[in-house]
């Protein structure tokens, strides 16, 4: 065995303790390919953690098609760093590396053989089977968001009111329609009960629902309309009991990831010439709040999200959305 192997694990310092920070996160405890523990390896470009064994595929495939480096041997360059936090770790690639997953179709699993493990990979990234042909990589040095931006920006410059639409994207990318549908099992506040009402916060947007009084399963149905940044963090709500004769006491909080709305959006662009399909899909992990999984679909034209919400820092209490893309163009 070569004497590299030998090296202790080198300290993260700087820019490298955001490589750590991402690795810690516990989709990314996992290998994206196969689900092997405790990953060690990585695909720079794609942005995803990898187990000893997926990352020998990856490193045939060649550096164009996947960068591999070793978390604890190889030196890592800043860009190499920045790639993987921009992409954001397994989740966020495999919600557009397997959008298209065919129903019923198994993974490889951890003890998968080499030639299993192999015809995965290959199909995923190389192939890219399980993505809308439209949306496959033009360049293998481009990774998803790298090319799905560069479109977004053709898409752009090609529309009639190019003028108006590159003034807006200065500041906006698209507007969200959000419908805050129910809660369920709310914390109690009052002596039995609660008089629930729900803030959303998106940017320097806030928004809030009506009272409802003494309601733990509240139905709410009201719709929200909010414009997403071009610099867009997560969608965050909280759950108050209104008082009137004190401060409204906390009955729950969570934060709604929007990139996977966002990215498969702007990647189809006009959703009413597809007919009705998944394009995308936001994990349950141990790290948010979701309830299951939360599939990004084209629905009758639209393109919609329906999220479930456990409320956290608190006793009990669910929370159901649904999400509506809405472009600037319309």
């Amino acid at each position: 065995m070569s004497g590299r192997y030998h090296r202790p694990d080198r300290i993260f310092t700087g820019k490298s303790r955001k490589l750590k920070e991402l690795m810690l996160k516990s989709d990314n405890r996992t290998c994206a390919d196969c689900g092997g523990p405790d990953p060690k390896w990585a695909s720079a470009n794609i942005g995803v953690f990898l187990c000893l064994k997926c990352s020998d595929v990856h490193r045939s495939l060649g550096p164009d098609i996947s960068k591999v480096l070793s978390i604890t041997l190889d030196e890592w360059e800043d860009p190499d760093i920045d790639s993987m936090v921009e992409v954001g770790g397994n989740s966020y690639a495999n919600s557009i590396y397997e959008a298209f997953l065919p129903q019923g179709y198994k993974k490889p699993r951890p003890d998968a053989s080499v030639e299993e493990r192999t015809n995965f990979i290959r199909s995923k990234y190389e192939l890219q089977e399980f993505l809308k042909p439209s949306l496959r990589i033009v360049s293998n040095k481009m990774s998803f968001r790298q090319y799905d931006s560069v479109n977004s920006t053709k898409s752009i410059g090609a529309s009639p009111s190019m003028k108006k639409l590159e003034e807006d994207t200065r500041e906006f990318v698209g507007t969200l329609n959000v419908k805050v549908i129910k809660g369920t099992n709310l914390a109690v506040r009052d002596i039995r009960s609660s008089d629930p009402y729900v803030v959303l916060n998106l940017g320097h947007q806030k928004v809030q629902t009506t009272v409802k009084q003494s309601d733990l399963n509240p139905v709410w149905d009201e719709m929200f309309k909010l414009k997403v940044p071009q610099h867009y963090g997560p969608l965050k709500l909280q759950v108050y009991d209104h008082d009137f004769f004190s401060a409204d006491d906390i009955m729950g909080e969570a934060e709604v990831d929007l990139q996977p709305m966002v990215t498969s959006a702007l990647a189809f662009g006009d959703p009413s010439v597809f007919g009705d399909m998944q394009i995308g899909k936001w994990f349950k992990t141990n790290d948010n709040a979701l309830i299951r999984d939360s599939t990004v679909n084209i629905v009758d034209g639209k393109i919609k999200q329906e999220v479930s919400l456990k409320l956290q820092n608190v006793e009990s209490g669910d929370l159901d959305l649904e999400l509506e893309w809405v472009s600037l163009e319309e």
